[in-house]
């Protein structure tokens, strides 16, 4: 038995003659944590649809735990997906919708009750089995959806965006709450974000997307610490792009650019604000290059028009592809 239970082999997709997927290749292994990560448009929510049959690939094969799939209806596919709507019917209460597969599928009405219990405890809704969706708050809301998915078993649960909605504070909450029931379930999560802490602090492994081509794959270690190309180090990090003498690209995290070093390039500080807590000065050297340097919850004594001198470690810059 293979080790990897999705397969992604050479998908390719068009709509109207635009290329969406461009001859894209992914192994999963049973268990893993994958999260698409990439901005609007780049072909993540359509990478979803194509492995959970809801659309064909123009070409390519979708083979799950060994089986090729590409031309089963979502119904015949051990997957199911969790949406950021939720799409929890409104006139059932918490256990209907629940079990609502289950009852498709003819399962007993005891073992759909004994299922919907053991589901609704994993995700810490035990006592709310008769409430209405309404009389949730987001956060239960997205819990019922995600115990709907898991009460049948899924092989491969598939989440697109299912945090979007909510506030940044239950978001974190809610990714922590992920990740621990994927760890306890074993169950192998495919997540579409376009948020690059929440692909880094959820994910075994992080795709990067963009323009229909997986730009990099791996660890969020190797993403943000060895970004493969001008795209990934900009997108994940908000890295810094500096020539090198050698015409190269080196891009350098902008926590690790170092300020008043003694022989460093000059620049001149051209602007100085606050975001989400961290301090952002951005500079733009003799040869006009702008170079950001980020301080965390530091007052760091920088004037608007100042010149500075600036550098870093060899070993916090990396040599990147240009776009």
């Amino acid at each position: 038995m293979s080790e990897y239970i999705l397969k992604l082999e050479h998908i390719s997709k068009a709509f109207e003659g635009v290329e969406v997927l461009k001859d894209i290749s992914l192994d999963v292994k049973k268990g893993e944590f994958i999260t698409f990560l990439g901005p609007s448009g780049c072909g993540k929510t359509t990478t979803l649809k194509i492995v959970s049959g809801l659309l064909d690939p123009d070409e390519g094969r979708v083979v799950l735990h060994g089986q090729d799939v590409t031309e089963l209806p979502p119904e015949k596919r051990n997957v199911n997906t969790v949406f950021q709507s939720y799409a929890l019917f409104p006139h059932m209460t918490v256990e209907g919708n629940v079990g609502y597969g289950l009852k498709l599928k003819k399962v007993p009405k005891a073992e759909i009750a004994k299922r919907v219990k053991e589901m609704l405890e994993l995700v810490q809704l035990a006592g709310y089995e008769k409430r209405y969706p309404e009389e949730l708050s987001g956060g239960q809301q997205q819990r019922v959806a995600i115990a709907r998915a898991l009460v049948n078993g899924p092989e491969v649960l598939l989440l697109d965006e299912p945090l979007g909605a909510l506030d940044l504070q239950l978001r974190r909450q809610m990714q922590l709450e992920l990740k621990r029931l994927q760890k306890k379930l074993g169950i192998t999560f495919i997540y579409i974000t376009h948020d690059q802490e929440e692909a880094i602090n959820m994910s075994d492994r992080i795709v990067v997307m963009d323009k229909g081509i997986f730009q990099q794959v791996g660890t969020p270690d190797e993403v943000y610490n060895r970004p493969k190309n001008e795209f990934v180090a900009r997108f994940v990090g908000n890295a810094n792009i500096i020539p090198g003498e050698g015409g190269e690209s080196l891009a350098i995290r902008t926590e690790n650019i170092l300020l008043d070093v003694p022989g460093g390039i000059e620049a001149v500080v051209k602007d100085k604000s606050f975001a989400g807590g961290l301090m952002r000065i951005e500079l733009e050297t003799t040869g006009g290059t702008t170079v950001v340097a980020t301080r965390h919850g530091i007052d760091y004594a920088a004037e608007v028009g100042q010149t500075m001198t600036i550098g870093w470690e060899p070993k916090n810059a990396v040599v990147v592809e240009k776009e």
